[in-house]
């Protein structure tokens, strides 16, 4: 199995689950400008989504042996690539790379497969919630205060939102401890703790900790002593259940493959559409600022804003060239000007200089 991926800077941009939630929206933000090829499990499912976009779709399934070839401008990973044959094949072709599927574990090892591979193409890891746009959102903001001592990222969730299974993945580490910096120090955290209501836009929601990539990140990017993001639910019944199960060990008896679907239905239960709100606050020599960060159409069509910036970011084609080797959103040169960006498909960001929580 020799998956090969070469570079054709005149060449489509190759979309890794490229017809799902999260990677259509990719798709016909990427097709306004460049022309997209489509890979699944089942070009089937994509045939209809390419004729649209006058792209094309084609076969790849991660979990099966038949190897994939293409020649293409740049790939954008938007599924989960467990054996990391997405990224094998981009940094053994030289194309730019932007992956937004992964959680802090798959994160820390894309980083030392791609440096033990040794890129010569920018590899943008931007797993960060929503597709790198915290954590862009937070250089923007550290912009401002000279700095970044304290981040803390809170995330509402709302459920009459669109989303496909792969988005409530994270319910699979809730019975598991994760590393994070406070105060300067690592230490572990435990998912659903550390509990407080925060406003998000107009509503106040109740947030508890969660395991993502961006608690590991910036505090070598950013120089950050302290980093949380926290998630809650805009139904509070469903949030208060799940601090509930927690408390009585739920997420740590039932782990494994064998409950994995009854953890993650918990919170599929995948709407119309809804809105999708974070609320970013840096801190720094005893100031702060907050950001929050709406967008009407939704998580996956904010994530596929997100992926787009991190597609400009490794082709250079948003004001600045393009980066070396393996790096994060917020290493962006103008972070603020990518925010500025996500105006023109509909993400607003409302600053507050305040910063302090509705309630502890």
């Amino acid at each position: 199995m020799t998956d090969e991926l070469r570079h054709d800077p005149s060449g489509p941009v190759l979309i890794t689950g490229g017809y799902g939630t999260v990677g259509a929206e990719i798709a016909r933000m990427v097709a306004a400008d460049l022309p997209t090829l489509l890979a699944g499990r089942s070009h089937e499912r994509g045939r209809a989504l390419a004729a649209e976009l006058g792209g094309e779709a084609r076969a790849w399934d991660l979990s099966a042996p038949a190897p994939f070839h293409a020649d293409v401008r740049a790939v954008i990973s938007a599924v989960n690539d467990p054996e990391d044959r997405v990224l094998r094949g981009a940094v053994a072709g030289g194309v730019p790379y932007v992956d937004i599927t992964r959680w802090t574990t798959r994160l820390q090892r894309a980083v030392t497969v791609a440096a033990l591979l040794g890129p010569t193409a920018p590899v943008l890891l931007s797993s960060a919630w929503m597709g790198g746009v915290s954590s862009l959102t937070a250089a923007s903001l550290a912009v401002g205060l000279g700095g970044a001592e304290h981040v803390d990222i809170a995330v509402r969730w709302d459920m009459a939102d669109r989303a496909g299974a792969d988005s409530v993945e994270f319910m699979d580490r809730l019975g598991i401890a994760f590393e994070v910096v406070d105060g300067g120090r690592r230490r572990l955290a435990s998912p659903l703790t550390d509990a407080r209501t925060l406003r998000i836009g107009d509503h106040a929601v109740r947030v508890a900790r969660m395991d993502t990539p961006e608690q590991f990140t910036l505090p070598l990017t950013l120089g950050t002593t302290t980093a949380a993001t926290r998630i809650g639910f805009s139904s509070l019944a469903a949030t208060r259940a799940l601090l509930a199960l927690r408390s009585t060990g739920f997420f740590r008896w039932a782990g494994g493959e064998r409950w994995a679907p009854a953890r993650r239905a918990l919170l599929h239960s995948p709407g119309e559409g809804g809105t999708a709100r974070l609320r970013v606050e840096v801190s720094h020599e005893g100031r702060s600022i907050a950001a929050t960060v709406s967008d009407p159409n939704g998580q996956g069509h904010l994530t596929a804003v997100g992926a787009l910036l991190g597609l400009h970011r490794v082709l250079g084609t948003d004001g600045a060239p393009p980066p070396q080797g393996v790096v994060f959103p917020e290493q962006h040169p103008d972070p603020s000007a990518a925010i500025r960006r996500m105006a023109a498909h509909g993400v607003t960001v409302d600053l507050d200089r305040a910063g302090v929580p509705a309630a502890a």
